[in-house]
Order: structure tokens, then C-alpha cells, then sequence
């Protein structure tokens, strides 16, 4: 049950397809206790809108195109640590899972049973309670579980946010000029990160890069 005499919860939603954004939109504004203040069609727009609107909690899709809801999550929960994140994703994708807790998410949602979970999704992380569908559950019990008998800990991801960035848009088929505009940075720049992502990863061309940022989660395949 939710406080009546609150003000409602300002919800911004980020997803690249208008659709999904109106059925999300749906679903929260039949509650009293939301209100969506702002929507965004990739993770850039969701920064912005961020700053101009002042939500209480993001909505964000994991893959959206420019630059993904897991590097937006990034972004807002270092510029807006007072922000409540939801990750939105039609992947069961413990990689995906791991990736948004990493970045600051406060929960997990599939897309398929968004009708069912999303409200109680949103109320929990409000509440500043983690919500986590039960395949999430049961990945980071395994994982903790998997850590705890090899005596080790998870290590960080071999790339710095900036070459997730690169990686992204090169495999995405911008063009190191169409990059360095993007990311107002010198094409020499580019060029010395994608020269950095092939030493670090161990690949050759464009098309393992591409490869592996879908693995990666940071575009869509």
C-alpha cells in the first residue's frame, strides 16, 4: 500500500522503441503513485533528460542504441547518486544482470513479465530495497557460491569506460571521424583506443570487435 498524501514517484523511461516506451508509460501512470516526467530513445537522451527534469527513478533499457542503458546507468549513478535505476531488458542475461548491478542499478526487469513486475519493481527500489526477478537470483547465488569454493573474487572488466565507449560505436560501423565528433575526442584519439581494444581483447578486425560487444551486451545482435 502506498502513501496517498505523497508526492508522486517522477519516473523517467529510456527505450528505443516507442512502443515499449507507451506501454511502460501505461502501466505506471495507472498507479497514483507514479508519474512519468520524461522519455528518452537511448541512453544519451536519458543523461540529458536526467539533468532537465529531475526524475526520482530511471527506467532504463539495457541495450538502446549511442550509448547503452548500462553506460547511461554508469553515468547517472556517478552524476546523480540520489537517482534510483531500474534496468528494463528482454534478456535473461546473467551477464547483463551482473553488468547493471556493477554500474549501479537497484534491479532487474524482464520485459516479458514487465506487466507483473514492474510496478512492485519500481516500488521496491524506491523503498531503497533491491529488486531482482528469480533467474537473477538464483545467477547471483551461483556466482557468490562459484567465487566462495575457487577463493576468488570477480575481476573488473579488462576495458575503461572510454574504450567501452569506442567499442561500442566502432562496432556499431561509425567511422573513427563519426566517433571522435560523438565523443569529442582528436581521430587520433580513436584510433589509439581501437588500436588499445584489439591489443587488450586479442582480436584483429572490426568484426570481433563486433562480436564481442554483443557479448558484452553493449549493442543488440
Amino acid at each position: 500500500m502506498t502513501d496517498a498524501t505523497a508526492a508522486p514517484t517522477r519516473v523517467l523511461l529510456a527505450d528505443d522503441h516507442a512502443l515499449v516506451r507507451r506501454g511502460v508509460r501505461l502501466i505506471l501512470e495507472g498507479e497514483p503513485d507514479f508519474t512519468v516526467v520524461a522519455e528518452a530513445g537511448d541512453g544519451a537522451e536519458a543523461v540529458e533528460a536526467a539533468r532537465a527534469h529531475h526524475p526520482d527513478l530511471a527506467v532504463l533499457d539495457v541495450a538502446m542504441p549511442r550509448m547503452t542503458g548500462l553506460q547511461a546507468a554508469r553515468e547517472l549513478a556517478q552524476s546523480r547518486p540520489d537517482l534510483r535505476i531500474l534496468m528494463l531488458s528482454m534478456y535473461d542475461n546473467e551477464q547483463y544482470f551482473f553488468q547493471a548491478l556493477k554500474v549501479g542499478a537497484c534491479g532487474y526487469v524482464l520485459k516479458s513479465v514487465a506487466d507483473r513486475d514492474l510496478v512492485a519493481a519500481c516500488r521496491a527500489v524506491m523503498r531503497g530495497e533491491p529488486f531482482l526477478y528469480p533467474g537473477a537470483v538464483t545467477a547471483l547465488i551461483r556466482n557468490y557460491l562459484d567465487r566462495a569454493r575457487a577463493g576468488e573474487e570477480v575481476p573488473d572488466s579488462v576495458l575503461t569506460p572510454r574504450e567501452e565507449e569506442v567499442l561500442k560505436l566502432v562496432a556499431e560501423g561509425h567511422s573513427s571521424q563519426d566517433i571522435a565528433d560523438t565523443l569529442v575526442i582528436s581521430v587520433k584519439t580513436v584510433q589509439r583506443h581501437r588500436a588499445n581494444l584489439l591489443h587488450k581483447l586479442g582480436m584483429r578486425d572490426r568484426l570481433e570487435l563486433t562480436r564481442y560487444a554483443i557479448r558484452a551486451g553493449l549493442i543488440e545482435p
